[in-house]
């Protein structure tokens, strides 16, 4: 029948259905991996990036240009979240309601299918029924004629008996009783399928087919507004999307340069001053040659300068030509930070001192509450032993006091390079305003010397200088004379004086000083007439004479 056919059609077009279904579930699958990949992958990225913790990287994100590109990996492994907001929303709102109804769509296929199967066999069994009945109702019919042929045969026949005529006759009739009850059955079966059929066609099968076409329908729709649900789902996420994109462009925009290069001249400023200018010396007139201030010749006795000529200088240790950078890296380096630039001293003793301050308050705070953990004790004894915390308190007590020494110790070196710091651009204050009164009589000698870290640092001379014009005395000294002794010192620790102009000095060795500190971390001492040279302030214990001029006693 040509009803199979159609339900075959059916059949197949609905399983294509089911299987574009599918396919669009495995298609979002696929893309919740990928999102979720991507997300990690994000997530890794900005982690990777990000400065790990007690870094040097860490100090380097007080630039702006640096805060910057940590707000670009924050606002990135935000944008990575959406993705994963991304991939769960589909997961949920597609995938997984997308499953339960291919299960439940199958179902109900089946079942509709099963419907037109059961239909389709229930007329077939009718159509069978009626022709059985038909063709019982022809052969009823057959055998009447022959029974009745049959009988006029044998009544036409003067030979036969009375007795075998009616027995034909009644063989007759009874074949007509026979037809009769064919054709009534007959008649009943063809009504009945007619009846069967008409429902079939018109009742049954357009209800299931009704049901089908029903079912084939919300498919589509469904998978309709899947469709829209994964267009929605990237679009939920867009505004957070591009609200992220908008915070690393204003990153971006917060980005001062002017601050940044601020900060690097207030990281590395060393303190120390630029070297004066180099005086021109005639050797045309040997005789009225001047001090040169690139010398560091100079002698400092009773305040005189003597130009020399013709001997070595035991002076010229630190010219200004650039020497080999000395380090000084002994463990952590000195305790107060005397190898480093005056400048750069002064900000770690700071903050030095702020991070004790912080330790101070931190055990403060600690013993308030231990305090008061105490007086609840006292207060009331079932919930503790007041004697418990004694103990700490008195460790807190002695941490503080320690603290507070340590504070007291660094805000006196603090205060130290402060002051000299200040009274070096005072002295050029005045320096400056001097020459500006005398340009012709006096040339101020700073001595500049580089320090071992590379710096230049110009020291304003603690005497004035007068230009001595050349005399014929002049040709009495062949040598310079060397820097009077102004105290001794005593060495605190080993020193390896690998450098031009540094001299080694052992432990506990006595030696006499020449020249002090002048705020770059560096006292210049001697061991004999042919040994001197520079070691760090730190290193030695200094003890000046009281009668030096400008002396200063320090340890």
């Amino acid at each position: 029948m040509k009803q199979k056919d159609q339900f075959d059609n059916l059949e197949k077009h609905t399983q294509w259905g089911i299987d574009v279904l599918e396919k669009f579930i495995k298609f979002v699958k696929e893309r919740t991996e990928i999102e979720l990949s991507y997300a990690k992958q994000l997530r890794n990225l900005s982690k990777k990036y990000q400065p790990k913790k007690n870094s040097k990287e860490e100090e380097e994100y007080r630039y702006t240009s640096a805060r910057a590109f940590l707000a670009t990996l924050n606002e990135m492994n935000d944008y990575a979240g959406q993705h994963e907001v991304i991939s769960e929303n589909m997961t949920s709102l597609i995938t997984g309601e997308l499953t339960r109804y291919v299960q439940e769509l199958k179902q109900e296929r089946k079942s509709h299918f099963h419907d037109g199967r059961k239909a389709q066999q229930h007329i077939e069994t009718c159509w069978k029924q009626l022709e059985a009945s038909k063709r019982r109702f022809e052969r009823d019919c057959k055998e009447a004629d022959r029974a009745q042929q049959y009988f006029e045969k044998m009544d036409a026949d003067i030979n036969v008996t009375k007795a075998d005529v009616e027995k034909a006759r009644q063989q007759a009739q009874l074949r007509h009783q026979m037809a009769e009850d064919s054709k009534a059955e007959y008649s009943s079966t063809l009504q009945k399928f007619n009846s069967e059929q008409h429902d079939h066609y018109y009742t049954h099968i357009p209800h299931i087919f009704q049901k089908i076409q029903e079912m084939e329908e919300r498919r589509i729709v469904r998978i309709g507004e899947s469709m829209k649900t994964f267009a929605e789902v990237d679009r939920q996420v867009i505004p957070i999307i591009g609200k992220c994109l908008d915070e690393i462009t204003k990153a971006a925009e917060s980005i001062d340069h002017k601050n940044d290069s601020q900060l690097v001249i207030e990281a590395f400023k060393s303190g120390f001053e630029p070297p004066g200018d180099v005086d021109f010396e005639d050797f045309t007139q040997p005789m009225k040659r001047t001090v040169s201030e690139s010398s560091l010749s100079n002698s400092r006795a009773d305040g005189k300068s003597e130009p020399k000529f013709g001997g070595k200088s035991k002076g010229k240790l630190w010219p200004f030509i650039k020497k080999n950078k000395l380090s000084l890296k002994l463990g952590a380096g000195p305790e107060d930070f005397s190898n480093l630039p005056p400048e750069q001293r002064r900000k770690k003793l700071q903050q030095k001192v702020d991070e004790l301050n912080r330790d101070i308050q931190k055990e403060m705070d600690q013993r308030d509450a231990l305090t008061k953990m105490k007086d609840v004790y006292i207060k009331n004894p079932q919930m503790g032993d007041a004697a418990s915390v004694d103990h700490r308190l008195a460790e807190l007590g002695q941490n503080i006091e320690k603290l507070r020494l340590e504070v007291q110790k660094f805000e006196g070196w603090l205060a130290e390079v402060e002051g000299r710091l200040s009274m070096r651009s005072e002295a050029r204050r005045q320096s400056g305003l001097y020459e500006a009164q005398n340009p012709s009589a006096v040339n101020s000698c700073a001595q500049d010397r580089e320090s071992p870290d590379g710096s230049y640092t110009e020291e304003q001379s603690q005497e004035t200088e007068m230009k001595v014009p050349a005399t014929d005395f002049d040709d009495e000294f062949d040598d310079e004379e060397p820097l009077p002794t102004i105290g001794t010192c005593k060495a605190l620790y080993t020193f390896e004086g690998q450098n031009e102009g540094t001299i080694s000095v052992a432990e506990g060795e006595m030696l006499y000083v020449i020249e002090e500190d002048k705020g770059d971390g560096w006292t210049r001492i001697r061991r004999n007439e042919d040994e001197e040279g520079y070691v760090p302030t730190s290193y030695v214990e200094v003890y000046l004479d009281k009668n030096a001029k400008g002396a200063m006693t320090y340890i």
